[in-house]
């Protein structure tokens, strides 16, 4: 699991090798705002032989956050995740590894059937209850997260996993109310809490492609506040004082500005984005001292939700995963006053599609 004195010496390796905001803050260290991400490419020995060259390359470079899911390539980037994390030049503890659990993986190629290989594996004498699944491969019902996050940490080779994510939960409106999904969320999310006490998981989020992103009036939306109150009643259930609920993950990028520009969740009486932007003041209405950009209001900071940067792999699309501060140095932020300045947005891995 990564620590704070090995993320912190994995930083200080590179000296002023990058700026000043490159690094930030995440759980109990600090992680690079450039990662590594792992769902594009076929389900083929010549792209998991390509992955690992360049996620060794990565670490060894100055990325030590690393994105992946279970059934990114039919379950293979996971493999190729821990080989690599076990090869390169960088300990264990200095890396964020973080993956997600949703949509139902296969192992190692497609299948001929899909359905029935979803049918015999993981329904009959398995974890998944036919009436949990949407779209015919995504549960996110209790027993069958607490199943992924076994097959992801058996995958990985690891003892821990950093960061695990609810995979587009989104998904399970197509067959049922928002507040079933959120019932599901709440139950799902006790089991987690349940995780990060055993010690399997550092911290849990969700990872989204629209919920966060489009109005509530939108079928995907899901509320940011609203979900983080099931974290915490989730927490609470379980008996912790402090929830491990502790990232979200969403797209952003010049041509996917949503997570800061629609203001789609409710929060205290305002209407805010998923990066926590308020409405302006009209006209008149605004004194001195009163700007407050969106990371310095931001709903996941008020909410005590932080995540890591996250990842790059091309040129399109990114996703929105940073909500801490950059590491060193004190200078006046955008709100006036003189603290570290907060971390900008990082991105991860670019698809033109929703990811699955």
């Amino acid at each position: 699991m990564a620590t704070t004195r090995a993320t912190w010496a994995y930083r200080d390796r590179f000296g002023d090798g990058f700026g000043r905001t490159y690094f930030r803050r995440f759980g109990p260290g600090v992680v690079s705002s450039v990662g590594l991400g792992t769902y594009l490419g076929d389900p083929t020995d010549a792209v998991d032989e390509a992955y690992e060259r360049a996620l060794i390359a990565g670490l060894d470079g100055g990325c030590n956050v690393i994105d992946t899911a279970v059934n990114y390539r039919c379950g293979r980037s996971e493999r190729v995740v821990g080989r690599a994390v076990e090869r390169a030049d960088v300990d264990r503890d200095a890396v964020v590894v973080a993956t997600k659990g949703g949509f139902l993986p296969f192992d190692g190629d497609r299948p001929a059937d899909p359905a029935a290989y979803v049918r015999e594996t993981y329904v009959e004498d398995g974890p998944v209850d036919p009436a949990d699944l949407a779209a015919g491969y995504h549960c996110i019902a209790p027993d069958a997260v607490d199943a992924l996050l076994d097959r992801s940490l058996d995958a990985l080779g690891l003892e821990v996993v950093d960061c695990y994510y609810v995979h587009n939960p989104e998904t399970q409106l197509r067959v049922r109310s928002r507040e079933a999904v959120y019932d599901e969320l709440e139950a799902t999310f006790e089991r987690l809490e349940r995780r990060v006490a055993a010690g399997d998981i550092g911290r849990y989020g969700v990872a989204t492609w629209r919920a966060l992103r489009v109005p509530p009036d939108d079928d995907a939306h899901l509320s940011l506040p609203r979900i983080v109150e099931c974290a915490r009643s989730a927490a609470a259930a379980v008996g912790r004082s402090e929830t491990g609920f502790e990232a979200i993950q969403l797209p952003f990028s010049v041509h996917m500005a949503d997570a800061f520009t629609v203001r789609a969740h409710e929060f205290e009486g305002e209407r805010r984005s998923g990066g926590g932007e308020r409405p302006r003041p009209r006209r008149g209405e605004r004194r001195r001292g009163d700007v407050r950009p969106a990371r310095c209001a931001g709903v996941r900071r008020r909410l005590r939700v932080t995540a890591p940067a996250a990842t790059v792999t091309g040129p399109t699309t990114g996703t929105v995963t940073s909500a801490g501060p950059s590491t060193p140095g004190r200078s006046r932020d955008r709100c006036g006053r003189r603290t570290p300045r907060p971390g900008r947005p990082a991105f991860s891995a670019p698809s033109r599609t929703p990811r699955t």
